[in-house]
């Protein structure tokens, strides 16, 4: 269901885009991530970094796109938001004492500490590389290939990245639990 959720402004930009076309489609995707805030902040009362950086990246260049009316401004949007992730990836991977990808998941597993570390520089360069496919699409590609690379193409690449991962740590799972 959380899947869902993260999701929901970039199924309602896709539908927007596929209705009234991409600035409407913007001012939907603002108007998601904002309520998207709200609505997790009024129900755990608290927010989530992801859906932080993602609402201001969106206000920014959404508004960018609405104002100047140059849809370049919301293509860029999730090559911004990716490098932001890979970047907070990177410098935790050498401030404070554990990487990213731990501290987001070190109540639920118990790894090594250079599996961590691995885990951590993978996601860096998945994000890195993934900002950079949603540039290659942006510039070679039509608009409409574009909005649909975002949402399935996207979609698919994580899922397949999230897959190989899990097949990662559980080797080292059974490996950790070997050795007890």
């Amino acid at each position: 269901m959380k899947i869902l959720f993260d999701f929901f402004p970039i199924l309602l930009f896709f539908a927007a885009y596929k209705f009234f076309g991409i600035y409407t489609a913007t001012i939907v995707a603002m108007a998601a991530s904002l309520c998207q805030v709200a609505y997790f902040w009024f129900k755990h009362h608290r927010v989530e970094a992801i859906h932080v950086i993602t609402l201001f990246i969106i206000l920014i260049l959404g508004s960018a796109t609405i104002w100047l009316h140059n849809a370049m401004f919301i293509k860029w949007k999730p090559t911004a938001v990716y490098w932001i992730f890979a970047l907070l990836f990177f410098v935790t991977q050498f401030i404070g004492n554990r990487p990213l990808i731990q501290r987001m998941m070190d109540s639920k597993l118990t790894l090594p500490q250079f599996i961590w570390s691995r885990l951590n520089i993978s996601w860096m360069l998945f994000f890195t590389l993934m900002g950079c496919a949603n540039l290659y699409v942006v510039y070679h590609f039509s608009t409409n290939t574009w909005v649909n690379f975002k949402l399935f193409g996207t979609l698919v690449l994580t899922i397949a990245f999230v897959i190989a991962q899990s097949f990662y740590i559980a080797k080292h799972i059974e490996a950790s639990e070997d050795r007890c």
